[in-house]
């Protein structure tokens, strides 16, 4: 866990990646020697240039299939998480008859909006599964919304918002029971830890590549191969396509038919160089890594009596809290002013700082080249802010 790596970090104590990751220099070069020694077109050009371009992207998604343990032709790379998400929803009336959404209230945005358009578009209703009094996932609740007649159940792995690990496979269980799609939002997932997405069983998985030490424009939907099939593609044009007539069009095999027009070709290389680095270190040893983090964190922020903390007592490395008269926002303006780097608001998670009768609150976020140094000056710095409310 090389922080030589990452220049940017000797300019400041970087504790916002539930928001985006900082990219190692192995993963910048990457991208420059592809701009600058390998660029073409993919799957288009017969000339050598092309033809290696094309062998490059298409490695990677071998490389992605194999990183969360799935068949190659269900990787689909988009430009993020919200698109993956929005392209499930878009056709989820190709996959169900039924007229029943259920989300939790720990959804982001981009795993609730896509389902209200869609509601909207084509009279589908919405349940919302609800919290413990330890902002655990309620599985009783769960139990009574996720009934014979709901089409999906949509859900993050982790909450961006408070750091809550969802029991994935126990959900997921129930839906198969009846006989519900599942939708896994695995952005704080598998940046953080191994993701088996077969062992898992979820019907489709979206994840981002700048929440993982890769560019931003590059995303991954997964699905499984005979949805896929049946999934309409949301966006058309391009290499999506098999055949196009004066009239009418004919859409490619699976994975291409979700890729319209040229795709982010030095976005994916990124990634790719991205999860080599990330393998290099050992998903275990991340997840160990930011286990210990947050344990040390919260230790230090239990001791602190103006602090009340919104997240659960055991989770993943996302830590969230309000300061006793101060709003989010200026909490994370004066944590800056030192050198720190934390998140105020509400983290694209308006249904639960609803549920939780609060504007916002601020959310520290570890990653793998975080240390407890980091952790120390951070509790410097929020003790100073504390003294300017008091």
């Amino acid at each position: 866990m090389n922080r030589e790596d990452f220049p940017i970090l000797k300019n400041c104590v970087y504790l916002d990646n539930a928001a985006t990751t900082q990219k190692p220099k192995q993963v910048i070069e990457r991208i420059n020697k592809y701009y600058e020694e390998e660029n073409a077109n993919v799957h288009r050009g017969v000339y050598p240039l092309s033809e290696q371009a094309t062998k490059k992207y298409d490695e990677v998604r071998e490389k992605i299939a194999r990183f969360i343990n799935v068949k190659t032709k269900t990787i689909v790379f988009t430009k993020n998480a919200t698109e993956s998400l929005n392209t499930v929803a878009y056709g989820l009336s190709s996959l169900t008859k039924k007229k029943k959404i259920v989300l939790t209230v720990l959804n982001h945005h981009a795993n609730i909006v896509p389902w209200q358009q869609l509601a909207k578009r084509e009279d589908f209703t919405i349940e919302y599964i609800k919290l413990n009094e330890d902002l655990t996932l309620d599985m009783k609740d769960a139990e009574k919304k996720i009934t014979p007649d709901t089409a999906v159940v949509a859900f993050p792995h982790i909450a961006n918002a408070n750091g809550t690990v969802i029991d994935v496979e126990k959900l997921i269980a129930l839906a198969r029971k009846n006989k519900a799609l599942t939708v896994v939002d695995a952005v704080q997932s598998v940046p953080h830890r191994p993701v088996d997405a077969t062992e898992m069983g979820c019907d489709f998985l979206a994840f981002s590549g700048h929440k993982m030490c890769g560019p931003t424009g590059i995303g991954v939907l997964h699905g499984k191969e005979d949805l896929l099939e049946k999934l309409p593609p949301m966006t058309t044009g391009g290499d999506m396509i098999s055949l196009v007539t004066r009239r009418d069009a004919e859409w490619n095999d699976i994975p291409y038919k979700f890729e319209a027009g040229t795709p982010n070709m030095a976005g994916a290389i990124g990634l790719g160089e991205a999860v080599t680095y990330l393998e290099s270190i050992g998903m275990e040893k991340i997840a160990k890594h930011g286990k210990t983090l947050r344990t040390y964190a919260l230790q230090k922020l239990n001791a602190m009596s103006s602090i009340t903390l919104y997240s659960p007592p055991k989770g993943a490395c996302i830590l969230s809290f309000t300061v006793e008269n101060a709003h989010p926002h200026d909490v994370s303006a004066l944590l800056g002013e030192q050198g720190v780097c934390v998140r105020g608001g509400h983290h694209c998670s308006m249904v639960l700082m609803d549920y939780l009768h609060l504007p916002g609150v601020s959310r520290v976020s570890f990653y793998f080249y975080n240390t407890k140094e980091d952790v120390d000056k951070f509790i410097i710095g929020l003790k100073k802010v504390v003294e300017v409310f008091e």
